[in-house]
């Protein structure tokens, strides 16, 4: 089912074939008929997360990189509109021969040789996908089809399947129960696909009778079936993973018995995740206020990020997600030691995101701005110390007199919109004698965006001439990326999105820099 941790589980797995010198990767098959995750509701998928080639794409393969630390191109998210665009323009070529077009064989070979190609291209010793959806789902059953097929194509010795379920505790008896788990193996297993392991996820560990009577119902040998309980951390999944011998029956499986010495991987690997774990005594209060903090998972990279920050400073981050529609107190405010405006768009909530930074600039509490909350914080400066009366972006009132915010150039003939925003790395030149530049100590960066609308160069002057520098720059100074005040304690805005380039033990310069003011506050 949805949330169960099929992300963790493929990224932990991915890891602990890393740290065994396996050149690895990962890929998320998303079985909805979006063309990718670009216009969907975060409240209701999850953030959309940016890789650097511009994909935007279901939030796993954050976990992907996260956990792997490397990037991972926008051809590893594959979807249904992906794979029957492809193949309806094919058909339309004529590539088929007028041959009848369905779904066996020709969409399932479209996703095969996907899959394929990526590994291929890649030269990986072992690639790992993910499918998501719930067994027997309709619109999964193409996808599941494909992956039979290839195990019967390149045989067991090449192919192994892990299905993730649940063994749910009910309160009332205490027990763990099997049923929902043998039921999802027998649904996996009629339409051809035997499970090699089983991860089933449990709140506490898995006891052995349990083990004994799923691994008997299921086909699955008792030593496959693998307790994923409850942890502080998802980093520490790898390890608990490990200890119940995954590594050595994967190999095995392989036929690569005797090839891994991961020692000193294991080491590294070890000293990021103890950071990652017991900063009770040191917290740092932050405030996130956003417009689609209903849903965690929203905002899942920005709560990684100041995760991976606190954990190097030896601080535990503690976040309180407050809606920035229902902001009616805005001295509630003065309790955080720093205050956090991740990114967003529309008209809802926006008022609250400009109080929220005009609030955190009189009173000189630490601010952070990403994307929308940079744009926010530009528009309440030009409201409240330029005197720019009702300045708004153009995105929120089209008809304001003074748009702080304008559409890009580029976009003013834009119709669709999946797909059409600034997205991907680009690179930003920083002014030497900033914050900026204090903080990533260097004057050219490279970083992902994903927007429609950019700060209006008209008001750069009557900016800075009242106190607002903007320190990063892009497109030869046609973009500007980077605001700051320098009489503030810390405030600082950015248009691209620092969150998907952090990972741990390696965080991300902006939120060290950020954490690192807010701990002093």
């Amino acid at each position: 089912m949805s949330g169960l941790g099929k992300g963790v589980m493929t990224s932990s797995i991915a890891k602990l074939l890393q740290l065994s010198n396996q050149k690895v990767s990962c890929v998320k098959i998303d079985p909805y008929l979006n063309y990718d995750a670009g216009t969907m509701n975060p409240v209701i998928h999850g953030e959309v997360f940016v890789t650097e080639d511009g994909g935007e794409c279901d939030m796993d393969i954050g976990n992907y990189e996260r956990f792997l630390n490397q990037n991972i191109s926008r051809t590893h998210n594959i979807t249904t509109a992906q794979v029957y665009s492809s193949v309806i323009e094919a058909e339309r070529k004529g590539d088929y021969l007028g041959a009848c077009v369905q779904i066996i064989p020709h969409i399932t070979n479209e996703i095969k040789e996907r899959i394929r190609k990526i590994a291929k291209d890649e030269q990986l010793d072992i690639l790992i996908v993910e499918c998501g959806g719930t067994v027997g789902d309709i619109e999964s059953l193409p996808f599941l089809e494909a992956l039979r097929q290839i195990r019967v194509e390149d045989g067991p010795q090449n192919v192994i399947f892990v299905h993730v379920t649940l063994a749910p505790s009910l309160d009332v008896v205490g027990e763990q129960k099997t049923k929902p788990t043998q039921h999802s193996v027998q649904e996996l297993r009629r339409i051809g696909i035997q499970p090699d392991f089983l991860a089933v996820r449990c709140t506490t560990p898995l006891q052995e009778k349990t083990k004994e009577k799923i691994a008997l119902f299921t086909n699955v040998i008792i030593d496959d079936v693998l307790s994923c309980h409850d942890v502080k951390s998802i980093f520490q999944i790898p390890e608990i993973l490990y200890d119940q011998g995954i590594v050595d029956s994967i190999f095995t499986k392989f036929g690569k018995v005797g090839l891994v010495n991961a020692s000193a991987n294991w080491d590294n690997w070890n000293a990021i995740v103890k950071t990652m774990l017991n900063h009770e005594d040191q917290k740092v209060k932050i405030a996130m206020v956003g417009k689609y903090v209903t849903l965690a998972d929203s905002y899942v990279s920005v709560n990684h990020a100041l995760k991976h920050t606190g954990a190097k400073l030896g601080k535990s981050v503690s976040i309180d997600w407050i809606d920035s529609e229902n902001l009616d107190d805005i001295e509630k405010l003065s309790e955080y030691d720093g205050i956090l405006v991740p990114g967003g768009f529309g008209t809802r909530g926006s008022e609250g995101i400009i109080k929220t930074a005009n609030y955190a600039r009189e009173k000189n509490i630490p601010y952070f701005g990403i994307c929308f909350g940079f744009q926010l914080a530009a528009v309440a400066f030009g409201r409240h110390v330029c005197n720019l009366e009702n300045a708004n972006s153009a995105e929120i009132d089209s008809k304001t007199k003074f748009p702080i915010i304008d559409l890009l150039p580029e976009q003013k003939d834009v119709n669709d919109m999946g797909g059409s925003l600034r997205l991907g790395a680009n690179e930003i030149k920083i002014k030497i004698d900033s914050l900026a530049f204090k903080i990533y100590n260097s004057d050219l960066i490279s970083k992902r965006h994903r927007h429609r609308y950019e700060f209006n160069k008209d008001f750069l002057d009557n900016f800075e001439k009242n106190g607002m520098i903007f320190s990063g720059q892009s497109d030869g100074g046609k973009r500007m990326e980077i605001l700051e005040i320098p009489s503030h304690k810390f405030f600082l805005g950015v248009q691209y999105h620092p969150e998907f380039s952090s990972r741990p033990g390696f965080p991300e310069e902006a939120f060290e820099a950020f954490v690192s003011a807010s701990a002093q506050n």
